[in-house]
Order: C-alpha cells, then structure tokens, then sequence
C-alpha cells in the first residue's frame, strides 16, 4: 500500500472481505504495516455486520498527513473474527495493489 507516494504496507497474508455489493476490501495484517506512519484518529464508526471501527491518519516520511486513511475492527463479530489485528485502506486515499 502506497500513500502519497510512500510504501506505508506490504504483504503476502492479506484477507479479502467481500460485503454485498461493495468493491473486496483488503484487510493487512497490522504486522506488515509500518507502524511509526500511523497515528490513532478520534474517528469512530459502527457497522452492524462488523462491530466497532477505530480510525489511523498515515503520516509519511515526507510529513503528508492523510486523514483517516485506514481502520480497523480490534474486537469485530465472531463471524468476522479473522480481521482482527488487521488494517484497511481506503482505496480513495491509499494506492492498494493486489497482485
């Protein structure tokens, strides 16, 4: 995963996540982003299929800040418990490659 230009994630174990009619999201362990260009966000959401989301702004080595860039389900629904530990970018503010 690139943000502004900058590897801020890669990985060989990422988990697709398909929902209805939506785009596959792409779920990264947390272990395979760097973790220095992330920093917690107050932003907070509630889906009803996955639980509690928190947010991350990504910081680049440049000093680009990227509001909101990714989130995660610390504690999601048994039903979508293998997310756990993972990340999300979104794809509007991230440059996600699935190869």
């Amino acid at each position: 995963m690139r943000v502004a230009g900058e590897v801020v994630a890669e990985t060989d174990h990422a988990l697709t996540l398909q929902e209805s009619t939506y785009p596959p999201v792409q779920y990264v362990p947390r272990s395979d982003v760097i973790a220095d260009r992330l920093r917690p966000s107050d932003t907070e959401t509630y889906c009803p299929f996955k639980g509690e989301a928190s947010y991350y702004d990504v910081v680049t080595e440049g000093g680009a800040t990227v509001e909101d860039a990714v989130w995660t389900y610390e504690k999601p629904y048994p039903a979508v418990g293998g997310i756990a530990g993972h990340v999300a970018f979104y794809p509007d503010k991230a440059d996600v490659v699935v190869a």
